[in-house]
């Protein structure tokens, strides 16, 4: 498989690692502001920066090269990619993590929320932590995962920070030095407490999982998730 990395910092030199091991072979390896041809490539993988997400993406999908993206701070403009990609065709998948056990995680945090739904005595909380060269905050897996929680409780949006309404879910982001990524859930009330946490030990559970979503999509048509990689229901 003929793979156009686009972003080539730390996360695309762990995906090359990766993809070479498995027999892949790099044909583009794009910084910020190269021009390319994307037509060399079979399939494309973006963890560039917010700025160059989405010019990556829909330069892939007008030429008809399918394309996962794990950049986030661009989802604003989600929804005209997935427009585009159905009117050209294409294949696109997003995720904001790309981590078999994160994903694992996202159900038990959607699950752990509908459980939790009419318990009125628990504050919901979160936290993440991550590498001081993270570009935004919080993470796309807190929102991702704020997100799940939404969509299964009364809360009716996530913020960053302190509380300010109770219908609001707090996420604190943290930044430390030569951190992948940890990501925690709390209910707390005053007799107890239930936490819920995702600790990344390296990045190349992140790298493996984006090389597994370009294997899948090559050749399908579509916008796609990780619950379509992995199977999960």
């Amino acid at each position: 498989m003929k793979i156009a990395l686009l972003g080539y910092g730390r996360m695309g030199k762990e995906i090359e690692k990766i993809a070479l091991s498995r027999g892949h072979e790099i044909v583009i390896r794009k910084d910020v502001d190269d021009t390319i041809d994307i037509t060399l490539a079979e399939v494309a993988i973006d963890f560039s920066v917010p700025s160059s997400a989405f010019n990556n993406i829909t330069d892939c999908i007008n030429n008809n090269v399918p394309v996962i993206s794990g950049t986030t701070g661009w989802l604003e403009k989600y929804d005209e990619v997935v427009r585009r990609c159905e009117k050209k065709k294409s294949a696109f998948l997003y995720a904001s993590n790309y981590s078999l056990g994160v994903n694992i995680f996202f159900e038990l945090n959607k699950q752990l929320a509908k459980m939790m739904r009419h318990l009125q005595d628990y504050e919901i909380s979160m936290e993440e932590i991550h590498h001081t060269k993270k570009l935004d905050a919080p993470s796309g897996t807190a929102i991702t995962l704020a997100e799940g929680i939404i969509e299964n409780s009364s809360k009716k949006n996530w913020e960053l920070g302190e509380k300010t309404s109770q219908e609001n879910i707090p996420i604190k982001a943290k930044r430390t030095p030569n951190i992948p990524g940890t990501h925690s859930v709390w209910y707390t009330s005053e007799v107890d407490s239930i936490e819920i946490k995702h600790t990344a030990n390296s990045r190349k559970g992140f790298a493996l999982g984006a090389v597994v979503a370009a294997e899948w999509i090559l050749g399908k048509k579509g916008v796609f998730s990780m619950k379509d990689v992995l199977n999960i229901d």
